[in-house]
């Protein structure tokens, strides 16, 4: 069946596959703006308002993907309930995701495009920054399974009583301390993921060449490797590096979780701005891409800017929306 009449379906049955005594609870069924792209979010809502706990989102896009590949509707509507069921459980009361009193300290900061986030920035704080939009997110919980954060919107910043300069001035200093900036080699990189497989040193060593400074390219992100592509605004890390390989540097966003820097000597930034679009659309996935654009970073004004005057095209073919839910987890990678 096509997705729209699959959601007709969905809003219609969702509730029969819940547990008996949640079956006084309704379906709501809207769309909310995530970042690039705009999703079909369900919730369910109590009979009343009174002390009842704050529903996990469901995304009917995604439910619509599990139809396509088993074909099986009551099978899908089954574990959406199963996934709503469970996330009701560990979700917060009213009270508790009321408490804002430790806000301040988890703002952070980061990066989306502008063009393709236009719904998106009519409705949160952000500020401009090239061709991207520095938007903020409030850290709710942190694990080793992931990181539990929700945008702040301006309905959001409004109950914290925090205009944009405030949410930006704490999100710098947050950021930094709660996300903070790596740069490494490629190679380090490369070790690291073969390390944590079990790969011995000596075995790596012998497979892979070091490269020059100026011949390497360099991965900027953050610990977490969760919305790195940030920690490009943290000029102290891209001027050190720059200093190291004596070169001002070509940046290339990779993902909104890290950017690539290489010496402006590797190549023309028209050249390495088209092998950044041909990656985005082949090999990174709609919500994770942040810029086809190339950026210039000049170690002498310490300055970065864009590298090309070339529009920034289109993310994708298509816009997609999303409402925040509490309970929303960063891609972790």
């Amino acid at each position: 069946m096509n997705y729209e009449l699959f959601k007709k379906l969905v809003e219609e049955r969702f509730m029969h596959c819940m547990p008996q005594e949640l079956q006084d609870y309704s379906v709501n069924v809207h769309t909310v703006a995530k970042v690039n792209q705009n999703l079909d979010a369900l919730n369910i809502i109590p009979p009343d308002n009174s002390e009842w706990k704050v529903s996990p989102t469901l995304y009917i896009n995604q439910m619509y993907k599990h139809y396509q590949e088993c074909g099986d509707l009551q099978e899908v509507l089954q574990k959406a309930a199963e996934s709503m069921t469970q996330g009701l459980k560990q979700s917060p009361d009213q009270k508790s995701i009321m408490d804002f009193e430790n806000a301040r300290d988890n703002i952070i900061m980061v990066l989306v495009n502008t063009e393709q986030n236009k719904e998106l920035l009519k409705s949160v704080p952000n500020r401009p920054y090239q061709d991207l939009s520095i938007i903020y997110r409030w850290v709710v919980d942190q694990s080793d399974d992931g990181i539990s954060s929700t945008i702040i919107n301006d309905t959001l910043a409004e109950r914290i009583d925090m205009k944009e300069e405030e949410l930006y001035q704490l999100a710098v200093e947050n950021t930094k301390e709660i996300f903070p900036p790596t740069v490494k080699s490629m190679n380090e990189v490369i070790r690291d993921m073969f390390a944590k497989d079990g790969m011995p040193e000596d075995m790596f060593e012998m497979m892979i060449d070091e490269m020059p400074d100026d011949r390497a390219m360099y991965v900027i992100s953050n610990e977490r490797g969760i919305n790195g592509a940030v920690s490009m605004l943290y000029e102290n890390e891209l001027h050190r590096l720059a200093e190291r390989i004596g070169t001002d540097l070509y940046i290339m966003p990779s993902s909104v979780h890290e950017i690539i820097a290489v010496s402006s000597h590797m190549g023309d930034p028209n050249t390495l701005a088209q092998m950044v679009n041909e990656i985005n659309m082949d090999q990174v996935a709609l919500e994770e891409r942040l810029s086809n654009q190339v950026y210039h970073y000049d170690k002498n004004l310490r300055k970065l800017s864009m590298a090309t005057d070339t529009p920034n095209k289109r993310l994708d073919g298509i816009v997609a929306d999303a409402q925040l839910s509490y309970s929303s987890k960063e891609p972790s990678r």
